[in-house]
């Protein structure tokens, strides 16, 4: 039997999270997509699974939240503490970053746009993060270049 190319996706909202999978299923209904929605149960997933891709989101929990739970501290980049642990794990996947921020604020409250970022992370975790998108619900421009990267990695149906 084949196995299904899996597509884990790393995201804490509901309303994107559901937004991504309907999207992946529409481009292709053979993928098996796992979903983790903090730092820990995303590290979890990549220690036990091969993930032919990651979705991740940048600004995470540091644990799973239940509807009256916090999920421990707030991480703005636990995006990139789960690439961190990837790579001193050496634990390799191609991973896109879906933020729908425009920018984040770093140590001493300087805020730095998603271009800048973009470029550190790619060259950071080079060979790791392929691209950085900017989700928006009421645009198409994430789609597009989400499907691109699926259709590069043969991971989509045409």
């Amino acid at each position: 039997m084949v196995k299904k190319p899996t597509i884990l996706l790393v995201e804490d909202e509901a309303p994107k999270r559901d937004h991504i999978v309907r999207l992946l299923h529409e481009l292709n209904p053979q993928l098996a997509i796992v979903t983790a929605r903090s730092v820990n149960s995303a590290l979890d997933v990549v220690e036990t699974t091969e993930v032919d891709l990651m979705l991740l989101d940048m600004s995470l929990p540091t644990f799973d939240a239940g509807d009256r739970e916090s999920g421990g501290r707030p991480q703005g980049f636990g995006g990139a503490e789960i690439l961190r642990m990837m790579q001193m794990a050496e634990l390799s996947c191609p991973v896109v970053i879906i933020t729908g921020y425009e920018g984040f604020a770093k140590d001493g409250g300087l805020t730095v746009d998603l271009d800048q970022l973009r470029r550190e992370w790619i060259a950071e975790f080079e060979g790791i993060v392929s691209s950085v998108l900017h989700y928006n619900s009421t645009y198409d421009e994430w789609k597009t270049t989400l499907s691109s990267t699926l259709q590069k990695l043969g991971l989509r149906e045409d």
